[in-house]
């Protein structure tokens, strides 16, 4: 049995491993309401080792590798700059392994590798979620039950976060860029990753099962109107009726459940928007994908910690009206304006 499956399942090793150094015993997991304002360093990635009473697992093997790594890291590295810093990290990792004399076979070193570069970089746990095209959505309903949607089914994922401290460090981590916050005066938020994806977020006291998190994943390549009609979604009729009503300026609403493509439609009909006009979008999130060039991205913000700079919905559609959101400036007296406005 390989050594990384003897830790998982808590049984003896052939060696014991060896004891926490310095620079992994000291660095304790930060409050997750720390964790935001603290967010542009590394220590925001340090996790919290199991306590002495816990046996010797997997955790505690990834925990002291992990906060040994940000030890030796420069602070004042850009993370950002994630090429660069993979192979930094790389290095410092081989370098722990031979210090620490931890054996592991050529999987298991990259298992635990790639681990540690999602817990610095990305994500956590469900990092290679992300990554999966097939996924369309990922729910968490605290630290230890992932799930996921796939071809419109939801299955239950083997993989988990540590603790609902660490999922919070993960839930700080996505909105804390986008001054966005989330803590018990404010316990629910929504936000957006950097590809696009829509985030939803509820920690308790609202949240009885400890911090949850739901993200929409959007195609990479969005979906074109030849596809919804080789599935079955619109006829070529229904199409060729709404790009006439797009083209004609007519006012239109989409609305339907949750999931049923509102978003999809809505950025399939925006193609059909002539290249000449001037686009802006308002939104809580913004997840639009449109496909002109002259588009004008428009994002409501919640009140800050003192209850100022709360940017509403129809502030936004307020200020629009000097943004000249029509058409090609020569008819701009004789055209409607345009507007696309979406809310979950």
């Amino acid at each position: 049995m390989s050594l990384l499956k003897r830790i998982e399942q808590g049984q003896p090793q052939n060696e014991p491993m060896p004891a926490p150094s310095a620079g992994g015993a000291s660095a304790g997991a930060l409050p997750s309401q720390q964790a935001a304002s603290r967010l542009g360093g590394l220590s925001a990635r340090r996790v919290a080792p199991p306590g002495v009473s816990q046996r010797d697992t997997y955790y505690d093997l990834k925990a002291r590798v992990q906060n040994k790594l940000l030890a030796e890291l420069d602070p004042s590295m850009d993370v950002s700059a994630t090429v660069e810093v993979r192979r930094t990290i790389e290095e410092l990792f081989e370098n722990i392994l031979a210090e620490e004399r931890i054996v592991l076979s050529r999987p298991e070193r990259r298992r635990l590798f790639e681990q540690i570069v999602a817990e610095i970089l990305g994500l956590g746990p469900i990092e290679p979620l992300l990554a999966d095209d097939t996924i369309t959505e990922i729910m968490v309903n605290g630290g230890k039950n992932i799930y996921i949607e796939r071809a419109g089914r939801i299955y239950r994922e083997p993989t988990a976060f540590e603790s609902d401290d660490h999922l919070m460090r993960i839930i700080d981590r996505i909105v804390a860029p986008l001054g966005r916050r989330i803590d018990e005066s404010s316990p629910y938020v929504d936000a957006r990753l950097t590809d696009g994806s829509r985030v939803n977020a509820v920690i308790p006291p609202i949240s009885l099962v400890g911090p949850t998190l739901t993200i929409r994943k959007f195609a990479r390549n969005p979906i074109t109107v030849e596809q919804l009609t080789e599935y079955g979604t619109i006829t070529p009729e229904s199409v060729e009726f709404l790009k006439a009503c797009v083209i004609s300026k007519v006012n239109m609403i989409i609305s339907g459940g949750t999931g049923s493509g509102k978003t999809t439609l809505l950025n399939v009909l925006s193609q059909y928007i002539p290249s000449d006009e001037r686009i802006i979008t308002i939104e809580n999130a913004a997840e639009l994908q449109l496909r002109q060039e002259h588009v004008v991205t428009l994002e409501s913000r919640p009140p800050n910690i003192e209850g100022r700079g709360e940017v509403t919905i129809q502030n936004l559609v307020v200020n629009s009206l000097r943004c000249v959101p029509t058409a090609s400036s020569s008819a701009r007296s004789a055209t409607r304006p345009r507007w696309t406005c979406s809310r979950p």
